[in-house]
């Protein structure tokens, strides 16, 4: 019987509760419709002889199905917060990281910079060197 209830929904429970012949229907049979609600705050049967009763009824019913909505938004938004904060947590993550692969990139840069001149100072100093020997080579 339960599930049948969950499915409903609050307002058309109220609905129901409003097409019922009874002043009060058996309080086994009505589960608290809105649960969100304080037990103060929910929404008593009708006297089905007061129309005047059976309007508060409905706008009450259709105030409370108006919270849980809203409730629910909150949830929902509240929920696509945490994603979007998790989101950004990761974006600074990865700018850190590339900061610190561009740091990287430089310093290696540098240190390729630093090696091929090294390298053609070497080749120039060998190439001499050759010159030299091939003097002496000539020479003797």
């Amino acid at each position: 019987m339960s599930g049948a209830w969950e499915e409903m929904s609050w307002l058309g429970f109220c609905l129901l509760v409003l097409g019922t012949q009874n002043d009060t229907p058996p309080e086994d049979s009505i589960p608290l419709v809105f649960p969100e609600l304080e037990q103060q705050l929910q929404p008593l049967p009708p006297c089905h002889d007061s129309a005047e009763s059976m309007q508060v009824f409905k706008q009450h019913c259709q105030i409370a199905e108006e919270y849980h909505e809203v409730k629910r938004e909150i949830a929902l938004l509240e929920e696509r917060k945490k994603e979007l904060i998790a989101k950004l947590d990761q974006a600074e993550k990865e700018k850190v990281d590339a900061a610190q692969l561009v740091r990287e990139f430089e310093a290696l840069t540098e240190e390729n910079r630093t090696l091929k001149l090294a390298q053609s100072q070497c080749v120039e100093q060998l190439e001499k060197l050759r010159i030299q020997y091939q003097k002496r080579q000539g020479s003797s």
